[in-house]
């Protein structure tokens, strides 16, 4: 399951290993095997292309949960996230090849870099923002040639340094790299490797603004990547209900962040989240229908921009961010079994809709 073609559109998922959301608090066991299985399923079956399995310090690890995604379903893509530089790149590449092997063709890795310095040390890294980011580099470099080299390699890099590497395992296809990251390091590396790079919901101006940036970091590499944006729909039947429903989690949010100390949060350390904090700035409602009120709550951490309106009228922004180049979406509610079964009942289909219509009138003109 390569890339899909540049003007496909790719909606991906978000499949945790237990329910946690901004509004429902963790509780039980940090894998439920039957909770997995169900959220993943219901993207399939909604239509979903890809589901994302994260990373972080203290997470199960994302591998082991694709894999079971995999067992549990049919079709649908994986994208792992997988942090660089914990694991030697030639041993990571044969883990994603064999997994892509044993799925047909299913697996895309999400290279994460860290955006963190307090989270990456409970896992002993303690490079700098660029060190980490020249790393994911090398680690790419050798990733890829673990992946096509007929024949043994040599690498030498200044953070790793490779020996007669090789693979007896391929991946079926090529295995699609997401890459994500707004600091001049960050754009140099996705200039280089990234297949997808990955934004998070931005405004319009914005996302223009990055996208015209990676295009340019891309150009001298001769590549032309695709764009993904990262949004949490909040829908509802009239725009007025979705937006106090947008109210109610931003509600919820405030009381559990309350009860579990974290009233304040600390001032975020990577370029993506301050990029969401100045869109805050500027209001809780931006472009059409931009919901930033939770990602200034939150501290931007991570995927927190919504977009809020009936199925229809989010399906409407989405095309905004299309005509902008965007082709893949990544989606994730904050009820996330129940907003996943009601993506793939109503926006998916709204947007598809939408579009055919558009490109039907640009033909028929």
């Amino acid at each position: 399951m390569s890339l899909p073609p540049p003007e496909t559109t790719e909606f991906i998922g978000f499949v945790a290993p237990h329910e946690v959301s901004e509004t429902r608090a963790a509780r039980g066991p940090a894998i439920e095997p039957d909770y997995l299985r169900l959220l993943a399923k219901a993207h399939e079956r909604g239509g979903f292309d890809r589901v994302l399995v994260a990373a972080y310090s203290t997470s199960p690890d994302p591998l082991l949960i694709a894999a079971e995604i995999a067992a549990a379903t049919r079709r649908i893509g994986l994208m792992i996230a997988h942090r660089t530089g914990f694991t030697a790149p030639t041993i990571a590449a044969r883990q994603f090849a064999t997994l892509d092997q044993l799925t047909g063709g299913r697996v895309a890795i999400h290279a994460i870099s860290g955006g963190d310095d307090r989270d990456l040390a409970r896992d002993g890294d303690h490079l700098t923002k660029d060190e980490r980011y020249a790393r994911t580099a090398e680690f790419l470099d050798i990733l890829r040639l673990s992946w096509t080299s007929g024949a043994p390699f040599d690498y030498a890099g200044r953070h790793y340094r490779i020996e007669a590497g090789f693979s007896e395992v391929k991946p079926v296809g090529a295995i699609p790299v997401y890459f994500g990251g707004a600091s001049p390091a960050a754009l140099a590396v996705a200039g280089r490797h990234a297949d997808t790079y990955a934004l998070w919901g931005e405004t319009y101006a914005q996302v223009r603004e990055l996208i015209g940036r990676v295009r340019a970091a891309a150009a001298p590499h001769g590549r032309s990547p695709r764009f993904s944006l990262s949004l949490r729909p909040i829908l509802a039947e009239t725009e007025e209900r979705a937006w106090a429903r947008a109210e109610a989690i931003l509600a919820e949010t405030r009381r559990l962040r309350a009860a579990r100390g974290l009233a304040s949060a600390a001032p975020p350390q990577n370029e993506g989240s301050r990029r969401l904090l100045a869109a805050a700035a500027e209001g809780q409602r931006l472009d059409k229908r931009l919901y930033t009120a939770i990602a200034a709550e939150t501290g931007a951490s991570g995927n927190s921009t919504a977009l809020v309106g009936t199925p229809e009228q989010v399906a409407d922004a989405l095309l905004d961010y299309h005509d902008l180049g965007v082709r893949t979406f990544l989606i994730r509610g904050f009820d996330p079994l129940e907003d996943a079964i009601q993506y793939g009942r109503e926006l998916l289909p709204a947007f598809k809709d939408l579009l055919a219509r558009r490109r039907g009138t640009a033909e028929a003109a």
